[in-house]
């Protein structure tokens, strides 16, 4: 089922999270073993996440340095695929720019198709970690709204080579929203035009970048909604962990942390002290979000599916 038509049926708020692909070399028991603790709650749909490429350099005979592209987390199709077989819950794999042209797009997207994948978040995704700005693969897309607008060709029966006679494909289309701006973009006025631009190209619902202060949210709910998004809101949650995650997060993702919360980790004394911490905000900052009709909590679980549990169990 598409995650647009979970919301559209909802009658409460409904619950999903996402997970990473393990290491190259490590088995999908590993991607189980995370997804299993949270089945109790009946998570309406699992994304999963796409890692581009890194390059190294190794040393070849003769001494000279060949630059080597790898994947340290591939597998994210067959990844939702196994989801969907072992568990029957619904999928949703992140599909970016970096590292594709448009034409492994189209092929990666034929593919999704044929395992009856109907769900995909469209992203620019980050820049290689070697290189200081994005920079798209040639004939490839630089922004997520032209990945949105090639998905939604697709939906039409358009492809790439227009002599192919094909059928329409049925994907829903989820994209980012950054309550508190892209780190990128020049301001929050100018995210918001970028945002609205992939509402206008088809996407069907927006699920946000994790944050800390539900107040942000709210503004960035009632700005998407003066600006004409009309779309669902989905907040991304992830429970703080460890204490040093109260300035390791803010430089990571551009948020802030609510004083609150970072004059309480500054004083935990212990790790599992600064976990519980992170539990019960998470706790009360879900309670707030369903209280006010948001129409599905999303967690980033990281592989780590504790503090989620925790705080899952409180509020459905």
């Amino acid at each position: 089922m598409k995650v647009i038509d979970h919301i559209n049926k909802a009658k409460s708020t409904l619950f999903s999270f996402e997970i990473l692909p393990p290491l190259k070399g490590k088995r999908i028991e590993s991607i189980y073993e995370s997804i299993d603790p949270l089945l109790d709650f009946s998570p309406n749909f699992i994304n999963v996440t796409y890692h581009r490429e890194e390059y190294v350099y190794k040393k070849r005979e003769g001494g000279y340095l060949e630059k080597v592209s790898i994947r340290k987390r591939p597998g994210t199709v067959g990844i939702c695929a196994a989801i969907i077989n072992k568990y029957k819950i619904d999928a949703v794999p992140h599909l970016i720019c970096g590292g594709f042209t448009q034409e492994e797009t189209e092929n990666a997207l034929v593919d999704l198709q044929y395992l009856g994948i109907d769900n995909v978040l469209a992203l620019r995704g980050d820049p290689v970690k070697t290189e200081a700005t994005f920079t798209p693969k040639e004939n490839g897309h630089a922004y997520a709204v032209d990945l949105v607008k090639q998905i939604v060709e697709m939906n039409k029966g358009s492809y790439m080579d227009n002599e192919i006679q094909a059928a329409p494909s049925e994907f829903c289309i989820g994209v980012a929203g950054y309550p508190e701006k892209h780190f990128e973009a020049p301001n929050f006025n100018t995210d918001l035009k970028y945002l609205k631009a992939k509402i206008d190209a088809g996407a069907d619902y927006i699920v946000t970048q994790l944050f800390y202060d539900n107040e942000k949210f709210f503004q960035f709910r009632d700005a998407c909604k003066a600006a004409g998004i009309t779309v669902p809101i989905i907040p991304g949650l992830k429970p703080i962990s460890q204490a040093k995650q109260v300035t390791v997060l803010p430089k990571i993702f551009n948020i802030d942390i609510p004083e609150a919360l970072s004059d309480a980790l500054i004083k935990a004394k212990t790790e599992n002290e600064a976990k519980e911490i992170g539990i019960q905000w998470g706790i009360q900052q879900s309670k707030e979000l369903i209280k006010n009709g948001v129409p599905c909590l999303h967690f980033y679980t990281m592989g780590k599916s504790e503090s989620v549990r925790r705080i899952v169990k409180e509020v459905f």
